[in-house]
């Protein structure tokens, strides 16, 4: 793989990485090689990829602190194989498992999983199934997702997708965006973010940071996952939308303060089990 030099900056190289999930299909993503063998798994959201500017703003933030970052495009997603699906929850937290598993044979020590809005359900789902990252930061993720569905695929929503098998989703300008399957829209509402979120252990430390003002995914929803996680800390930011627009520095601000307040505690029991 082709490695980029940086010279006067804690990364020492950018490097193109490749790793094959479950499914044989090669998931995308870019790693910044810091002199640290610890490392920070960035997950983005919706229709988004890798290079979302809240994950390389993170990146950037991360590296300056001397701790090695990941950032990938999930299935379907970005420069990934695989065919993009509208839930795919549990599959994106697979996914997420076989880039865990990657960088533990590599010997890395991943001591954290951060993923925005449809990415921060990842990281929790991921923490509730497997136990052994110590850190996680949700970051607008959706606690009811039963809700937002209509806003995106119409009223009467179950109605038609059980009539043709499937809805597709067009932009204003009546082109396809995307096609929501049966399968995947029952993916969505068959993902339980209550049992999941209580099933996260108690050695796992839980940041929840979302904006007041998010137009997507409704404050309300961060309340929820502070009332059900047990080692749970949560931060509103009063003024910001689900993008974080104007206060993106003082939403890696959050992030990195939470970060160096548990990484200086010492080492946890969590680690990944090959």
């Amino acid at each position: 793989m082709p490695l980029e030099k940086r010279p006067q900056s804690p990364v020492i190289c950018e490097q193109r990485i490749l790793i094959p999930n479950e499914h044989g299909e090669k998931l995308v993503g870019l790693l910044h090689q810091t002199s640290s063998k610890k490392l920070v798994i960035l997950c983005h959201g919706f229709r988004a990829t890798k290079d979302d500017s809240i994950l390389v703003d993170l990146a950037d933030a991360i590296t300056k602190e001397g701790i090695s970052a990941f950032r990938f495009d999930f299935s379907g997603n970005g420069g990934s194989d695989g065919e993009f699906q509208y839930g795919s929850y549990r599959k994106e937290a697979a996914d997420l498992r076989s880039v865990v598993l990657h960088f533990s044979e590599q010997k890395y020590d991943i001591v954290a999983l951060i993923g925005h809005s449809k990415g921060g359900n990842a990281v929790l789902l991921y923490a509730s199934k497997y136990h052994d990252v110590p850190i996680i930061v949700n970051i607008s993720g959706r606690f009811a997702l039963e809700r937002g569905i209509e806003g995106r695929l119409g009223k009467n929503f179950m109605m038609r997708i059980n009539k043709d098998g499937y809805i597709d989703v067009k932009n204003r300008k009546g082109e396809l965006e995307y096609r929501v399957a049966r399968a995947s829209l029952e993916d969505r509402l068959s993902t339980d973010t209550l049992f999941s979120s209580r099933a996260i252990s108690k050695d796992c430390r839980v940041l929840t940071i979302h904006g007041a003002k998010d137009e997507i995914v409704p404050a309300e929803d961060a309340l929820q996952f502070a009332a059900n996680i047990r080692n749970h800390e949560l931060r509103i930011i009063a003024e910001a939308n689900h993008r974080y627009t104007g206060h993106e520095e003082e939403l890696v601000s959050l992030v990195l303060g939470f970060l160096r307040s548990h990484l200086h505690q010492g080492t946890s029991r969590l680690r990944p089990k090959l």
